[in-house]
Formats: structure tokens, C-alpha cells, sequence
């Protein structure tokens, strides 16, 4: 509050006096909400200065009043203190307002509608509308005439650039068509999101529609590793210029306490899913955890399908969340989802209901916030991801993939384990922890302190490749008081395959289908086995250092060092180390 606080009970009124410093009267609240400034001010009290032996005098409007009737003016703190207190001495609970400006990675578009899940209630202004905040980042241009209109009548318009390089620094394993190199990949995204409160008097609605276009591919390729890319910000755009991403309403209710959206969604920027993610760039769990995304059902930005969310705030730091969505076979792929417009929903095959259930606490006089979230995922959909089921008695003991007729592979015909074999149940489960250790006070960056953060993921082994993900690490912001937007990181990430991921490939190779090295099929850049592999999946960690710089409003520039600890979960593959960067530009 840049004006000290004002409460009016009955016929009595505390004013603030730091109205001209603010450019006008200060709003003052009631239970009814924010009142009408010809009730806040029926003039202004003016203090005649005591002499010795004399008592000062009050006036108002040149009418002299008693000191009795007149309210000493209070610091700025004592004032935003009595403004909490009488807010929650009258109930109202309303969602925690964000900073003006959000800055660095935190601002990147489509994240911001992520955090609304990972900040806790708190007592605010009341005057929202019943919905948060529209996202506004920290802008390289930040008000242009045009956009503060829009903004003012609840339209905001986003543009920005994140780019990601990276360079292998690391020769390859030799003898399998594997190269040494470096590779850009990046996207641009346009998001708008209209507050129709502002704009139409529809109390706590809000829509949001984003679209982007990616170019590049990640440089983990060039050294086999196909589990953890390198570079998160790649794949899912369908080489278009505009793919359309996110296209929903949401409605806010009791001040935050019940929040309703539904539309073409991601999954997993509600859900097993956090802010803090993308300080990095590996795609471990920058953007959404790749364990989490281990199917098609639970889609993962890019990628979207039909749903709705219910999320309900029984205590100011707790939440519960409950989706319903209908995944879509095909979405990452330019057959069915190119341009993200295709909404018919030819291709539905089930049904997902995610349900996660969090504990926000702020801990200590500093009010320290963690974030402690626990979800499951289940869902009925078809899944042919062909190489997680035995042969068993109900499909008479056959699959339907057979050995390919390669000029060095032995037991051609002969089937593979799982391979065509229909699963409709899936699940996956997740724990996410993150809190902060220590704060550090900068008025530049609300958020800033050092965070440490651990996650773990478990999917059901007979339809997912990955069968279970652990990370760790920690975040600093603010740490450095001359540059206190600033960020430190340092990440480690563990993933290891399910069992019927390798029982089925060492079928593979039992059977001749791992040819020797030097063949001419490795030669050409092939992988032999299920998934891109050149030999059984077991287990692979990426390891991750970055720096992220805050060049100048609207500007990140972030050096990032990554080293690769088996990769593509394959111990026939050399570990590998990588040198880069990643940029984020919001242009508006």
C-alpha cells in the first residue's frame, strides 16, 4: 500500500493523510467491498503545530474538531497492519495478489497461470473482481499507449522469444553413426488473456488462449539420448507458425476459495507441476516432468486436449484439485494436431481424472513458503505403447510385432514380447516438495531466497517407459543484493525404465536384433531397439548448473552447463557434458 490504510466502522474513520503522495485519495475498505471516495473523505483533518504549553489544534474545513474524534496518523507499516486485521476481522479471505511485475523465467508466457496453483491465499485487496490478477511480466517494452488501454478495460496481450542452445562438448560413443555437435532450439509465444470483470462486468471470469511456433531439435540427440533433451523448449508445435495451445475460461469464486476452468487444457500445468521447473533447461522436468508425460493421456504443454478442473481452498495454505479430461491419440503428432485447431475429438480414448491434493505453510517470522503437493492420475484410455506386456494366457501367448528381415539380425518372424498388446488402465503418481530455506529482503523480487526443491514420480510399469523419476536442487534469487534479480541453480535428476521396458528389449537382443557395432545399420544412424536404443534401458541422471542473468528489464540470459550420466538410460553409451545458454525475451 503506497497510502496508509483507512477503516471506516460506523460513523467513526481512520484516514490516511499520504493521499497526495499516492495522486489522490486512498481507497478504503468494508465488508461491502471498497467504498465510495465521497464516504472515505468527508475532509481533510489539518494538525496546528503545539507550542510550548499549549495544546495543538485539529481543524476540518477551517471548523475546529476535538482530538478525541481524530486518529493520529500511524506509520506505513502500523497502517497496512490495522488494514490486515480489520480485512480478516470482517472474513474476507480474498486471493493473494501478485507482485505488479513478475520477472525472469517467472513471467515467461503461459507459466504465470501455472503459479496461480503454487501461492497460498492471503489477505489482500478485496477489490478483484473474485479473480486473480492477469500475468504481467516484466516487459522489454513495457507500456506501449495501445497495450495500458487494453489493460486498463482487462485485455492483456503477451509476445516473447525462449531460445535454448546447446553444444556437446564431449566426444560420442564411437561406432554407432553418433556425432559430437550443437543444436538451437526455441519458441515464440502470443498469449492473451482477458479479465471479463473489467471488461463486461462478469464478476471472477477469465479466459486465456495461447499459440506459439517452435523451431529446432534438442543436441542430446547427436550423443543418443532420447529420455532427457537437452533442451526442453522443442517438439509438439507441428512446424506451423501458429500452433494454438491453450484455449479456456476459468471463473473465480469467494475470493479465491473455489476456482472452476474448463476448454482445450494441459494436463500438467495444473497438475505434478511446479514454478520452479524451468530456472533450467534439461527436460527432465523443465516444462513438465517427462515421467509425468510418459503417456499421451496426460497431456503436457504443448499439447492439449478437453477438460475441466475444480480446485477448492478449504484453509488459506490448502488446496484440493480434481480434472476431468479426455486425452486425444495423436496430439503430439502433425496427423491429428498440427495446428492445435483440430477440435473435433475424433480421437478421445478414455477418460482421465487427476486428483492432487497440496499444503502450502509459511514457516517463521520471515514467513518462509513451501509447497507440498501429493496427486494421482488414473486413466481408461487404450494404450499400444507396444513393448511393456508379456505374452500372456488372454492373447493365446502371441504379440503382433515381429524381428524385421535385416541383413544381420537372427530370428526373423519371430515376435516380441508385448508388442500390439491393449492396456485401457493407466495411472501414475506423484510427491513434489519445495520450500524455502532462507529469504532474502530486496524490493526488487518478492520471491526472492534461496528454495530447495525434491520430486518423485512413479508410473505403472506395463504402459510407460519410464517407470519412475526422483530430482533434486536448489534455487537462489535475490541472493546477490547488487544484482537482486539474479538467479542460481543447481539441479540432479534421476530416471529409471520399468521393467517390461527392459525385458523386452533384452528379448530384442537376445534375438539378434542388436547388431554389432561398426554394422552398416549403426553406421546409418539407426537404433535397433524399442525406443531409439542401442542397447537395454536401465537407468540414466542429468546433472545441471545455471546462471540466470538479468540483462535489463524484459531480458534473461542464462549460461547453463548439463552433464549426462548414462545417456538415454543406456550404460552402452559414453556420459556426455554440454555447455549453453537459454534466453527469454518478453517483448510485451
Amino acid at each position: 500500500m503506497s497510502a496508509l490504510a483507512v477503516l471506516c466502522l460506523g460513523t467513526s474513520s481512520l484516514q490516511a493523510a499520504d493521499g497526495a503522495a499516492a495522486g489522490g485519495q486512498p481507497p478504503l475498505y468494508s465488508a461491502h467491498g471498497i467504498l465510495p471516495h465521497p464516504v472515505q473523505a468527508p475532509g481533510i483533518v489539518e494538525r496546528t503545530q503545539k507550542t510550548d504549553g499549549r495544546q495543538a489544534l485539529f481543524t476540518r474545513n477551517g471548523q475546529q474538531v476535538r482530538p478525541s474524534s481524530v486518529v493520529v496518523q500511524p506509520g506505513k507499516e502500523e497502517a497496512e497492519k490495522a488494514a490486515r486485521t480489520y480485512i480478516r476481522h470482517i472474513g474476507l479471505h480474498p486471493y493473494s495478489n501478485y507482485p505488479p511485475e513478475e520477472f525472469g523465467v517467472y513471467g515467461e508466457n503461459g507459466r504465470e497461470l501455472l503459479e496461480r496453483v503454487n501461492i497460498p491465499l492471503h489477505e489482500g485487496d478485496p477489490d478483484t473482481g473474485d479473480g486473480p490478477p492477469l500475468p504481467r511480466p516484466e516487459a522489454l517494452f513495457n507500456k506501449m499507449h495501445w497495450n495500458e488501454w487494453l489493460r486498463n478495460r482487462g485485455v492483456a496481450f503477451m509476445l516473447d522469444n525462449t531460445n535454448e542452445f546447446a553444444g556437446v562438448i564431449t566426444s560420442p560413443t564411437k561406432g554407432l553413426g553418433l556425432k559430437q555437435g550443437a543444436s538451437n532450439a526455441g519458441q515464440y509465444s502470443l498469449e492473451n488473456d482477458i479479465d471479463w470483470y473489467k471488461l463486461a462486468g462478469i464478476r471472477g471470469f477469465q479466459t486465456h488462449i495461447i499459440g506459439v511456433g517452435r523451431y529446432g531439435i534438442p543436441a542430446s540427440r547427436m550423443f543418443g539420448d532420447n529420455v532427457n533433451p537437452s533442451q526442453e523448449i522443442y517438439g509438439g508445435g507441428g512446424n506451423v507458425v501458429f500452433h494454438l495451445i491453450h484455449f479456456y475460461g476459468e471463473e473465480t469464486l469467494w475470493g479465491g476459495r473455489l476456482n472452476i476452468a474448463a476448454g482445450r487444457m494441459s494436463t500438467n500445468s495444473d497438475f505434478a507441476n511446479s514454478p520452479l521447473y524451468c530456472n533450467f533447461m534439461n527436460n527432465a522436468f523443465c516444462g513438465n516432468p517427462k515421467a509425468v508425460t510418459d503417456t499421451y493421456t496426460r497431456s503436457s504443454y504443448p499439447g492439449t486436449s478437453w477438460g475441466a478442473r475444480v480446485r477448492g481452498r478449504p484453509t488459506n495454505s490448502t488446496y484440493i484439485q480434481v480434472g476431468i479430461y479426455f486425452p486425444e491419440r495423436g496430439i503430439y503428432g502433425v496427423q491429428e494436431n498440427r495446428t492445435g485447431f483440430k477440435f473435433n475429438g475424433a480421437t478421445i480414448s478414455g477418460v482421465l481424472t487427476p486428483i492432487e491434493i497440496g499444503w502450502e505453510p509459511e514457516f517463521g517470522k520471515q514467513q518462509l513458503p513451501g509447497h507440498y503437493k501429493f496427486g494421482f492420475a488414473p486413466d481408461t484410455s487404450d494404450h499400444y505403447l507396444g513393448v511393456y506386456n508379456p505374452p500372456n494366457r488372454r492373447n493365446g501367448w502371441r504379440t503382433l510385432m515381429t524381428i524385421p528381415n535385416c541383413p544381420t539380425c537372427q530370428g526373423v518372424g519371430d515376435e516380441v514380447p508385448g508388442t500390439g498388446i491393449r492396456r485401457n488402465f493407466n495411472w501414475g503418481l506423484w510427491f513434489l516438495a519445495d520450500q524455502m530455506l532462507i529469504k532474502h529482503k530486496t524490493a526488487d523480487t518478492p520471491e526472492g531466497g534461496l528454495v530447495a526443491f525434491f520430486d518423485a514420480y512413479w508410473n505403472k510399469a506395463d504402459t510407460a517407459m519410464r517407470g519412475k523419476m526422483y530430482a533434486f536442487g536448489l534455487v537462489d534469487t535475490g541472493f546477490w543484493p547488487a544484482r537482486p534479480l539474479d538467479t542460481v541453480g543447481v539441479s540432479f535428476s534421476y530416471t529409471g525404465s520399468s521393467r517390461y521396458t527392459r525385458d523386452a528389449q533384452r528379448f530384442q537382443i537376445e534375438h539378434g536384433m542388436a547388431p554389432a557395432q561398426s554394422s552398416a545399420y549403426y553406421a546409418s544412424g539407426g537404433a535397433p531397439l524399442l525406443w531409439g536404443s542401442y542397447g537395454e534401458q536401465r537407468w540414466g541422471s542429468t546433472l545441471e548448473a545455471t546462471y540466470r542473468i538479468h540483462v535489463m528489464r524484459g531480458v534473461i540470459f542464462a549460461p547453463d552447463f548439463q552433464y549426462f550420466f548414462n545417456p538415454g538410460m543406456q550404460r552402452v553409451l559414453k556420459d556426455a557434458a554440454l555447455l549453453g545458454f537459454k534466453s527469454h525475451v518478453q517483448f510485451f
